[in-house]
């Protein structure tokens, strides 16, 4: 698997249940930091990468995404006329040219591996990523997508994003134990789904980009189903090791759980810390917020 990606699937079509209300009407992919939804930081992640087939698996109850990524004609119309360019070029370059958007319907919520396996007949016979939205991965530098297909371009072998987790937290993540682990990659030998921290052979916790060969399709097609009847992405990968390498990739970057209200949190202050117009402010309010609770100042 020498090739460059150019086709990234975003499974989207989860119900959200942890945010309700709010997800009741709006995806949990469309909750906003600052004031871009996650996906558009997966997106622009993608295209980072060299991709320019996106597709999104998405369930037929959920057009917000679709909404979002298609033209507004007539709010276009309305900024063009007010002179409002700055936000027009924010509109219409939500996806640049030469990008585009496919979607799929997941018709059944049969797990992440039905998912990704839904995307098959748009990706065909060539390498593409998996990204999770829920995982926002910040970083001053490359992103992490970019980071793992440039790993992949120069091993050949499918890449899967790990980072380190305390040993306590391991049942809530697909653990890798790994060979010949050096700087930031190392051969995947075995992949565990959530197992007790006194089982977990490291701590290395998998994380949602992954950088596939197309053989996981036919794997997929091929796994017994689970609990629920979920196909998992993570018993797949488990049979690909056994017919060819798949490395572990320790990225560079921060990476936030908003799949859960503290994780939102946790990646909105960083944005807006970060953020060039907002970051004064951000922190005059924190600070303020802080004191009134008797806390010291932040540094």
């Amino acid at each position: 698997m020498s090739a460059r990606i150019r086709k990234a699937v975003f499974p989207v079509a989860g119900l959200g249940t942890r945010f309700l209300p709010a997800t009741k009407t709006v995806p949990k992919e469309m909750l906003p930091i600052i004031d871009r939804p996650l996906i558009q930081y997966a997106v622009d992640e993608a295209i980072e990468a060299g991709c320019d087939t996106l597709v999104f698996v998405t369930n037929r109850y959920k057009h917000a995404v679709a909404d979002y990524f298609d033209k507004a004609y007539e709010l276009e119309q309305k900024l063009e006329r007010s002179g409002k360019t700055e936000q027009l070029e924010l509109v219409r370059n939500v996806l640049p040219e030469g990008v585009r958007a496919v979607f799929v319907t997941q018709a059944e919520a049969l797990g992440l591996g039905h998912a990704v396996l839904c995307a098959k007949a748009v990706i065909g016979d060539e390498p593409f990523a998996v990204l999770l939205p829920d995982d926002l991965i910040w970083n001053r530098g490359p992103g992490a997508l970019k980071q793992m297909a440039d790993a992949a371009e120069a091993s050949g072998a499918s890449v899967i994003a790990v980072q380190d987790v305390p040993r306590e937290q391991t049942a809530s993540y697909g653990i890798v134990a790994t060979e010949g682990f050096a700087k930031r990659q190392g051969r995947i030998r075995a992949i565990v789904e959530k197992p007790k921290p006194e089982d977990a052979p490291s701590n290395l916790a998998v994380v949602g980009r992954y950088v596939l060969n197309p053989r996981i399709f036919s794997l997929l097609e091929s796994t017994t189903p689970g609990a629920g009847g979920e196909i998992q992405l993570t018993d797949a990968i488990a049979a690909l090791l056994e017919e060819e390498a798949v490395n572990a990739y320790r990225f560079q970057g921060t990476r936030f759980d908003c799949g859960t209200h503290i994780g939102l949190i946790e990646a909105t202050i960083r944005y807006a810390l970060d953020h060039e117009k907002l970051s004064d402010s951000a922190r005059q309010l924190m600070q303020n917020a802080l004191a009134e609770l008797g806390v010291e100042e932040l540094n």
